[in-house]
């Protein structure tokens, strides 16, 4: 382990641009600000969030009156290479396809949340993916100078009853991912956020008495509203106590602007809208951006809902 992370330091670049506050690795809270546009990008942990609708009402009420818009770029199974993003192509078309996302939205934070697929590869990977994840965060920065970061480690795995597998030694795996990830973070000057260790860390020997997860790795709608929460902790924010009616229409009007903007982003059969069969039906490619008001009423239905439950909220 300790090879690893001399590799680690020779594999990541230091990126330390001047800053009038201390640098975001030394921060114990992100400061946003009124107007941010957060980005989610990662692999299935973040994107199966928009299906729950779990982190965007607790990040909301945490934040007040300060208002940020959230999008969701997290895509299942995908890689710091743009592996699953790419389609038919190279990874490298993936991260052209980023490119041209990031262009649309001009995030001024960005959180992301890779690497869980290391906790099966015994971290031999580990160096490649530093890289790629160094080169990841300086595309991010090309499209958007002055972004914000926030790295975040991995939620852990869960051991479950037969025939599912025991995953001790993958959640050893990722808590020396995590540490290489706050080292990581600090060379990148961004702010850390160990989800890994605020979910509970490596779990005590023995089965999980109530799951929070489907089969050990995929969370539950439970699962992920505890997900949710210490993400808000770990950003350094604190949630008021909103009542349970209020914070599930908000909930629910989150789910429908992630689903607008879902097709938005990602629409069914984009090969004929904007792939080698458009000129099939890339006429109707034009109705793309035709979400975007939609989406922009969504998030004027988030922000009212917010007044109403921060009006009923207690604070912490």
């Amino acid at each position: 382990m300790k090879l690893l992370f001399s590799l680690l330091f020779l594999c990541t670049a230091v990126w330390m641009p001047a800053q009038d506050a201390a640098p975001a690795s030394e921060r114990t809270a992100i400061e946003f600000k009124d107007g941010d546009k957060l980005v989610l990008l990662g692999n299935t942990v973040f994107e199966r969030e928009q299906r729950y609708g779990a982190f965007e009402p607790r990040l909301a009420l945490a934040l007040g009156d300060t208002k940020v818009s959230v999008r969701n770029l997290a895509w299942s199974g995908d890689t710091v290479f743009g592996h699953a993003r790419s389609y038919f192509g190279p990874p490298e078309e993936g991260l052209q396809r980023l490119s041209g996302h990031l262009d649309m939205l001009k995030p001024t934070v960005v959180m992301l949340c890779y690497g869980s697929e290391l906790a099966f590869e015994r971290l031999k990977g580990l160096p490649d993916f530093l890289t790629g994840y160094r080169s990841l965060i300086d595309l991010i920065r090309a499209k958007s100078p002055g972004v914000r970061i926030v790295v975040v480690a991995p939620p852990p795995l869960v051991n479950l009853q037969a025939p599912l597998p025991d995953l001790t030694t993958e959640n050893k795996n990722l808590s020396s991912l995590r540490d290489a990830l706050r080292k990581f973070a600090m060379m990148q000057n961004a702010f850390f956020v160990d989800w890994f260790e605020l979910m509970g860390g490596v779990p005590k020997p023995g089965l999980a008495s109530k799951s929070l997860t489907e089969n050990g790795v995929h969370y539950t709608q439970e699962g992920y509203e505890k997900l949710a929460s210490k993400l808000v902790e770990g950003l350094g924010l604190k949630m008021p106590e909103a009542p349970s009616p209020a914070l599930e229409n908000l909930r629910r009007a989150v789910i429908a602007k992630d689903t607008l903007f879902f097709n938005r982003w990602r629409p069914q059969n984009e090969t004929y809208l904007f792939g080698f069969r458009k000129h099939e039906q890339g006429q109707n490619a034009k109705e793309i951006p035709m979400f975007d008001p939609l989406i922009a009423e969504g998030d004027a239905t988030i922000q009212k809902l917010k007044a109403e439950a921060l009006s009923q909220a207690r604070r912490p």
